[in-house]
């Protein structure tokens, strides 16, 4: 038995707001005052989690864990806006939450969905279903009406209380997109009681949507990731600077799509059309202004084939090269370096797409689509790239990093895109 602190010291969780759990919730979620003595074990964390978590000890001595719940408020809705001028004037954080509640999207065969997803969620919490098995029930349910026609992966790597209007919009822009389309959502903190009340409106709905831990071992297993993750869980690789979590959720969605094939999106990506006619694609970030050919990759939105060779390349570079040190070395440089050296090469199918499929404006630019207008030609600006987004773009990349803190103005393309 060790103090609530030393639990803190010994998970490395530092700062412990980066833990998120206070004793309040520890005494809810184990439904006993036991705790108020101060008292835990690390395994009782562990139970207190409902799953494994993934520690790295020894050497580096970290830790991820996410607790935490929340459900998210309804806010009132936004104006009807133009791009004229005089609509140009204030800023709104509610659009996101106002258009999600106003997107009118079809009621399927609610009832029985909602009564398998729950099921499904109590029994793997009591870990009486492996991953894969609850994974291939989830996508090859034998009922016609919730049978997956397109199989989407999303990741969170944060905790409960961080899954806000955004990603749930996100997520119904998906299935406005694709009614007949299946979400997993691979996530520690999400698969809980707390996360399944995100998933809720959704499952009301009639939408097939569930909530996962991932079982690292199970996906990596047989992968060039095999090797690296165990040298990982013995202390033997350095996390570096850059938040572990953000390196693990790229091998991640490698894993997810080599085993089960698929479509993988970020949670900040607002789909707008169908990925119906995509196959093996990945898109473009930047292009090279002076050959017009692309410059960078971008792994928020990829569409692959169960053991796609190209994935399994990926996932080779990531363990062979793995650099905790620079941001999107294991990312986003990643898939631009395998697919530079395998272009040309006889058995590696797929398509690159230009930057206007999935991310129509740079991360870099991205407060432009956040804008109202300013001016004249600023409103003729809006009203082009509105035009332009709307035909070519099967999807807007929102780059949270970036504009997470940028409000958004009335008369911008973001809320026309949304609302």
């Amino acid at each position: 038995m060790v103090q609530l602190d030393l639990v803190k010291e010994k998970l490395a969780m530092e700062p412990v707001s980066h833990w998120i759990m206070t004793l309040d919730l520890v005494k809810e979620t184990l439904a006993t005052d036991f705790v108020s003595h101060w008292m835990m074990t690390l395994d009782l964390v562990k139970v207190m989690l409902g799953k494994e978590c993934v520690t790295l000890n020894d050497a580096y001595n970290t830790v991820s864990i996410y607790c935490t719940h929340i459900p998210i408020p309804a806010k009132p809705p936004p104006e009807n806006v133009t791009f004229s001028l005089e609509n140009a004037a204030g800023k709104s954080k509610n659009f996101f939450s106002a258009a999600k509640l106003k997107t009118h999207l079809p009621i399927l065969h609610k009832n029985q969905n909602l009564v398998i997803s729950t099921n499904q969620l109590k029994r793997a919490m009591k870990n009486e279903i492996p991953f894969e098995v609850r994974v291939m029930e989830f996508f090859n349910s034998n009922s016609s009406h919730l049978k997956c026609k397109y199989r989407f992966f999303m990741t969170w790597i944060s905790s409960v209380e961080s899954f806000g209007d955004r990603e749930v919009f996100c997520m119904y822009s998906l299935f406005k997109a694709h009614p007949k389309g299946c979400l997993i959502i691979v996530s520690n903190s999400l698969d809980s009681i707390n996360g399944v009340q995100i998933l809720r409106p959704f499952w009301e709905k009639g939408f097939k949507v569930t909530l996962i831990a991932p079982d690292f071992n199970y996906l990596f297993k047989g992968t060039p990731a095999e090797g690296w993750y165990n040298q990982l869980m013995q202390g033997n690789v350095h996390p570096g600077v850059v938040p572990f979590g953000q390196n693990l959720s790229n091998l991640l969605r490698l894993g997810l799509l080599y085993r089960f094939g698929g479509i993988y999106l970020d949670t900040d990506v607002v789909v707008l059309k169908s990925f119906g006619k995509l196959r093996n694609s990945i898109g473009a970030q930047t292009i090279d202004l002076g050959t017009g050919n692309w410059s960078r990759l971008n792994n928020a939105v990829m569409i692959f084939d169960k053991n796609h060779p190209l994935l399994y390349k990926f996932i080779q570079e990531f363990a062979l090269t793995f650099d905790g040190n620079k941001w999107g070395h294991n990312g986003p440089y990643l898939v631009s370096r395998v697919v530079k050296r395998v272009s040309g090469r006889p058995g590696y199918n797929f398509t690159v797409l230009s930057p206007m499929a999935f991310y129509p404006v740079d991360w870099s630019r991205i407060g432009s689509l956040f804008e109202g207008p300013k001016s004249l030609n600023h409103s003729k600006w809006l009203i082009a790239k509105l035009k332009q987004i709307r035909s070519t773009s099967f999807a807007v990349h929102l780059w949270n990093k970036e504009s997470r803190g940028i409000e958004i103005e009335k008369g911008s393309i973001i809320q026309h895109i949304i609302v």
